[in-house]
């Protein structure tokens, strides 16, 4: 990634693993979500409410380069690919020691207490574009 919006600290835990002692594939999402949380919180976006909605995934995909194991310490990187109306189409890479062990997209869309798409309003997509 050239440059990304945000950088995650973060370690594999055991309960990341499964009973080879590397990382169980959908844990990946987890250690992703975390830096997205991250980087949301830090704009000032809500992540999630009751009144105002959320952003759920719609969609997800991860290339796996090389094995992540329990005590590793990564790093994920997260950039923004494209915003559109009511959605972010994000991508990250998942780093150890400076080496890319997985990459991928996800896409979330804003929705409101409901479920509904909302359209993104252009404090948020400022914040967002940073």
């Amino acid at each position: 990634m050239l440059k990304p919006l945000h950088v995650h600290q973060s370690q594999i835990a055991f309960g990341d693993t499964d009973c080879s002692g590397w990382i169980h594939f959908p844990k990946i999402f987890r250690h992703v979500e975390e830096a997205e949380h991250a980087y949301l919180e830090a704009q000032g976006i809500t992540i999630i409410s009751r009144e105002e909605g959320g952003w759920p995934r719609v969609h997800v995909a991860c290339d796996f380069k090389s094995p992540l194991r329990f005590g590793d310490r990564i790093e994920v990187q997260l950039g923004i690919e494209r915003l559109g109306a009511a959605s972010v189409s994000w991508v990250f890479e998942v780093l150890r020691d400076g080496e890319v062990c997985a990459h991928g997209k996800m896409t979330t869309v804003r929705v409101d207490a409901h479920g509904k798409p909302l359209v993104i309003d252009d404090a948020t997509r400022a914040k967002l574009a940073r």
